[in-house]
């Protein structure tokens, strides 16, 4: 391990290896070094993606994807499923990944750009020097060492250090944080093209039940509840529990994983002098979905093409780490404000109202609505209060 880098990238997710590769094609000497022995392990994630968001930073190859999407179906209580396929059978417009296998060969295109690699490699605290971060002290393998790096860029999660290290005030509000439990299921009964979604308080209060198919008799089956949603002792496992005694009562599990989800729609600050944040780092998860596979993809590749420039430019201050921010607003800022709307929108309504506007959704036809911005145009159609929630303004179509 050498003693300096250009960049050095803090957690080997997606969001990390990605942000690594493009700094490093951008002529960047970049060490990307991963807490953990193993990358891609434990998953801590539902596991779809977009089939064009994937398309863009990898070559689709049948060792990365356990099933192939073509629709999606959401059950509110007592009300009419909602049923949404594409039109040609022959489109795929997700995936279910093998994250374990996904998160390796996104790092294996990282190194392949020039990246040095380390696992079991610890951050444990930022150098500064003058008020701008300047590198990283680690620990690996029981040793201790310093790294100088013109860019840190912070990549280890919605518990990340890097971000407060660096003094910014990354706390999150019970409102603005998931508590997720998933488990890997065999012996279950699912469709292996279509993801289901169950909402409603038997189901999940502020949150969502998942099924997502992984082959034939396997699938995820996950929760996701909102932390100011979760009262009494409550436990998002309990609920998950419970969901699966009904839905698959002959079901085995294979895994468990567990974690929190931020909902926030994003920090205030992805930057600071030397530094930038990606991915659940940044808190830039979907903030009505929880997904952060293509969010991690995005930042990370715009943070890395920041990296490279700043490189190639000698600027490492504040103004420059900014441009990745407003590259960030610039390319979701009206959706995460959108979805975030959504969010506040449909955690306070009850089952009654669920089941109100399912109802004035059955005879809608649901062919070729592939994602929420789609739905939402439909929502809105017969749901006025949303639309004057959203604003003509935001509704980021």
């Amino acid at each position: 391990m050498k003693d300096a880098y250009d960049v050095i990238v803090v957690g080997a997710g997606p969001a990390g290896s990605v942000a690594a590769r493009f700094a490093a094609e951008g002529g960047a000497s970049v060490l990307l070094i991963e807490k953990r022995q193993e990358i891609g392990d434990p998953v801590r994630c539902a596991e779809g993606i977009g089939a064009i968001d994937l398309n863009r930073f990898i070559d689709i190859e049948p060792r990365l994807v356990a099933s192939q999407i073509k629709g999606a179906t959401i059950y509110v209580p007592d009300g009419a499923p909602i049923k949404m396929r594409a039109k040609d059978e022959n489109q795929t417009y997700g995936y279910i990944l093998e994250r374990k296998i996904f998160d390796r060969a996104l790092t294996e295109r990282a190194a392949k750009a020039g990246a040095d690699v380390y696992t079991k490699t610890t951050a444990t605290g930022l150098i500064m020097k003058d008020g701008r971060v300047t590198g990283v002290k680690v620990k690996r393998l029981g040793v201790e060492k310093e790294i100088a790096a013109n860019i840190v860029i912070g990549a280890d999660g919605v518990e990340s250090k890097v971000g407060r290290w660096a003094g910014i005030n990354t706390t999150l509000k019970p409102v603005e944080l998931e508590s997720g439990v998933q488990y890997l299921m065999t012996n279950v009964d699912v469709d292996e093209d279509n993801v289901e979604f169950f909402m409603g308080n038997q189901y999940a209060p502020g949150g969502y039940v998942w099924i997502f198919p992984k082959g034939p008799g396997r699938a995820n089956v996950g929760i996701g509840l909102l932390g100011s949603k979760v009262k009494d002792g409550a436990r998002p496992i309990d609920f998950l529990n419970a969901f699966i005694e009904k839905r698959f009562p002959e079901g085995k599990i294979i895994e468990m994983n567990y974690g929190g989800i931020p909902v926030s729609g994003g920090l205030v600050d992805l930057y600071r002098a030397g530094l930038m944040l990606v991915g659940d780092a940044g808190h830039l998860s979907d903030p009505i979905t929880g997904g952060g596979i293509k969010h991690g993809l995005w930042s990370g590749e715009l943070a890395g093409l920041n990296a490279a420039q700043a490189v190639k430019e000698g600027d490492f201050s504040e103004k420059s780490m900014k441009r990745y921010q407003k590259a960030w607003h610039d390319k979701c800022g009206k959706l995460m404000k959108r979805n975030l709307i959504l969010k506040e929108y449909y955690i306070d309504m009850s089952d009654e109202e669920a089941n109100k506007l399912a109802k004035l959704l059955e005879d809608i036809d649901f062919t070729d609505v592939l994602d929420v911005g789609q739905l939402v145009k439909v929502l809105v159609k017969v749901d006025k209060k949303l639309l004057l929630k959203l604003g003509a303004n935001q509704l980021g179509f």
